[in-house]
């Protein structure tokens, strides 16, 4: 551990030092924009801390943790009701409902920490460590013990840096990859991405845009996201509670909350049917890169229209059109991802529960409680 290294938990962004945006700048996730809005609209059962890392009393790096109190759910998800499904929600609540995050569980990718260049990444990661045990007293203290400390979301690359005898206790595991569509830097307009496109997934687009007709797009302004909001919120809620499962729900001012803060770095799309909102989507802008947040849809329509592939064809379109290099897909829905171009991206965590024989015995129940996602990787390039 380098001596020279230390570190402060801050429990809210008025307390950020004043560099600390000069640090984070490369991730829009770890601003203190977008942590403001943790700290006003995080889930109810979500509690956030910002950890500065120093050198010699220099700010050198930035981290995000989450702490998730999976007890406060009255559901972790409604689709899979059977046997496994009540006994995972049991193992869940009574040996793994304290879990703390260093990292952001409500989006995927490295979004856990920035690191200033110059630093030493062991002695970050070394100094990261002893703050998620100072952050397990903290939470003690207040009654709450800490079953599992995860580190999220890292690629191939990353992971390397956990290699470290700090981490020899902890699962390294992966669940479903990080779905990444990479923008041709020869595309110029939507036309040339469905040029690239073979035949059989050109006929997909034909047949998806077709569908759609009547539906109309558009870009929704703060004012609008304040007057759906009860609409906004069902829609959403509607895809949460379909997911297998879930580990917080969004508050009902969320969108609002998120708008207010990133203004035009957060993009909010409405689909409307006969002036009717009948679903949205949302993309955060993150340097090069296009973040996809969350969105909701009513399941109807959506099957209907086609409504969730044409939102993912009007999200490569726009960046084509705004010369981005890459959209950050993110998990879930990996088949129909792949058929428009995103390619997976195995991401790993590093997790370690506070009872040795459970975390022994991690990698057996992990497979149980996380099985593999069956899918097919389509390929619809020539």
């Amino acid at each position: 551990m380098n001596s020279s290294y230390s570190f402060i938990i801050y429990t809210a962004t008025a307390e950020l030092p004043e560099d600390w945006n000069a640090v984070a700048s490369k991730n829009i996730f770890l601003h203190s924009e977008y942590l403001e809005i943790l700290e006003q609209s995080a889930p109810e059962n979500m509690t956030c801390h910002f950890i500065g890392v120093f050198e010699n009393g220099k700010l050198i790096a930035t981290a995000l943790s989450q702490f998730l109190d999976l007890n406060a759910l009255v559901t972790f998800g409604k689709r899979d009701n059977c046997l496994k499904t009540m006994l995972r929600n049991f193992v869940f609540r009574n040996f793994s409902s304290h879990v703390l995050f260093i990292g952001n569980n409500m989006l995927t990718g490295q979004n856990a920490f920035v690191v200033s260049e110059a630093a030493d990444r062991v002695a970050v990661l070394q100094t990261l460590k002893q703050a998620s045990a100072q952050l397990k007293l903290m939470f003690k203290s207040l009654g709450k013990k800490v079953h599992i400390v995860t580190f999220k979301d890292f690629d191939e690359k990353d992971s390397r840096h956990f290699e470290i005898a700090e981490f020899r206790r902890n699962y390294k595991f992966s669940t479903q990859p990080n779905m990444v569509f990479a923008v041709n830097p020869n595309w110029r307009s939507e036309t040339d991405y469905i040029g690239a496109l073979s035949k059989k997934y050109r006929d997909q687009y034909k047949r998806a845009r077709k569908k759609a007709a009547g539906i109309e797009k558009r870009k929704m302004h703060l004012d609008e996201i304040i007057a759906n909001e009860a609409v906004i919120y069902s829609l959403y809620l509607h895809v949460a509670e379909n997911a297998p499962f879930n580990t917080f729900f969004l508050p009902k001012d969320h969108f609002r909350v998120f708008k207010e803060k990133l203004k035009d770095q957060f993009l909010f799309y409405g689909y409307f049917l006969d002036e009717k909102l009948v679903g949205f989507n949302t993309l955060v802008k993150n340097g090069d890169a296009l973040d996809t947040y969350f969105l909701g849809y009513d399941d109807t329509i959506q099957r209907e229209k086609m409504l969730y592939l044409n939102m993912l064809y009007d999200m490569i379109a726009y960046a084509i059109n705004k010369e981005y290099k890459e959209i950050v897909f993110a998990r879930t829905a990996l088949e129909i991802k792949s058929s428009v171009g995103a390619q997976p991206v195995t991401m790993y965590g590093f997790m370690e529960h506070k009872l040795g024989i459970v975390n022994r015995l991690m990698p057996t129940i992990f497979g149980y409680l996380e099985p593999k996602t069956l899918w097919q990787q389509r390929h619809p390039f020539h």
